[in-house]
């Protein structure tokens, strides 16, 4: 247990993955200055209820993940670029004060916990097959190169597969909040599983249609596609 500086924002992180923020609100501003001066992580929540700025009465969802501060830049205006690292997943027992920013009393959750080895090591297996088709055919369809080089933990495995997934808020939440590693790696598989065939679809139908028809406004003709199988929300990473 322990008391934690929460910043809630619309977008979820994981142990392990890095968050770009631009700082603008004094009272988030002066959350910043105090962890720096302590040395200490805060908070990153997704909002349940309640605006990203300016609402003091946001409230934000149970689990969390601890961001450690790694960069912090001065821009115009008194604004800063802060990028931190995600480490350990949290839950909040209670709001003990909203006056300044969030504070919050948490229990920090187990984020290694396996109950089969050889289980996490076989899902991790199949879900590392089912990732690349993924990012294979999510390249063809929305262009880029894949970066992404997954470690060999299974824990890791499946945080950095769950913020990498182009899916809603809300179904990301749903894989932080899951408590086991065995859980989060046959979810992520079954996700995989149902989402591989409307991708290769999507990707049949594209190449069907003719360049000079794919672009305009951002995203092209298929953006309303991607959105009814991927979400409106986008990882930030």
């Amino acid at each position: 247990m322990g008391t934690l500086r929460l910043f809630p924002l619309n977008t979820v992180l994981f142990p392990g993955a890095v968050l770009d923020v631009q700082v603008f609100e004094p009272r988030y501003r002066r959350l910043v200055e105090e962890c720096r001066e302590d040395g200490q992580a805060f908070g990153v929540c997704l909002i349940r209820e309640g605006d990203e700025a300016g609402d003091p009465d946001v409230m934000p969802c149970e689990i969390g993940t601890t961001a450690e501060i790694a960069e912090v830049r001065p821009l115009e205006g008194g604004r800063y670029f802060l990028r931190s690292i995600g480490r350990r997943r949290f839950r909040i027992e209670r709001i003990v004060d909203r006056r300044s920013y969030l504070l919050a009393e948490v229990s920090y959750l187990d984020d290694g916990a396996t109950s089969n080895e050889e289980d996490s090591k076989r899902l991790a297996g199949e879900l590392r097959d089912a990732f690349g088709q993924y990012m294979r055919l999510l390249v063809e369809f929305s262009g880029g190169q894949p970066d992404l080089v997954l470690p060999d933990d299974p824990s890791e495995v499946s945080y950095r597969i769950a913020d990498s997934l182009q899916v809603a808020d809300a179904m990301k939440q749903r894989l932080l909040e899951l408590a086991s590693t065995e859980q989060r790696l046959r979810v992520e598989l079954q996700l995989l599983r149902r989402l591989l065939p409307q991708l290769r679809a999507l990707v049949e139908r594209r190449r069907e249609v003719p360049p000079s028809e794919r672009s305009g406004a951002p995203g092209g003709a298929s953006r309303a596609e991607q959105e009814r199988f991927f979400g409106r929300h986008f990882s930030l990473n």
